[in-house]
């Protein structure tokens, strides 16, 4: 049962923030259109870059394990604030569900700020 526990902060670190990298690259590569979409519901579109900072360099430093507590905190509040930017109508299912999984996601990285990267992490080799 060890090796369950031992495996799963890299497996949940990795699982958890993958949607942050890629969400981060594919907004990189669309840039314009991101801007757009941004812009039409009323967010000013010269944030984008930050936000791309925050969906890349927080979610590769969630995976690395690398300073997780602030990472994490960072995609946390993010996540919240993004769910009611973007996926607060809750007349239209997909945006409710879009809405909770926003919720979700907070509530694991809320997980990792209060626990830690856990092992095979940047963290724990330096408070190893």
């Amino acid at each position: 049962m060890q090796w369950i526990q031992t495996l799963s902060a890299p497996a949940g670190r990795v699982l958890i923030s993958l949607i942050f990298v890629t969400s981060g690259f594919n907004k990189l590569v669309n840039f314009a259109g991101t801007q757009a979409y941004m812009e039409s519901s009323g967010v000013p579109g010269m944030l984008l870059p930050l936000v791309i900072a925050v969906e890349l360099l927080g979610g590769l430093a969630v995976i690395l394990g690398w300073h997780t507590r602030i990472a994490a905190f960072l995609l946390a509040g993010f996540s919240l604030l993004s769910a009611v930017l973007f996926h607060a109508n809750f007349g239209d299912q997909m945006q409710m569900i879009m809405f909770m999984k926003n919720l979700g996601l907070a509530g694991g990285f809320l997980m990792m700020v209060a626990l830690g990267a856990g092992p095979y992490s940047l963290d724990g080799r330096r408070e190893g």
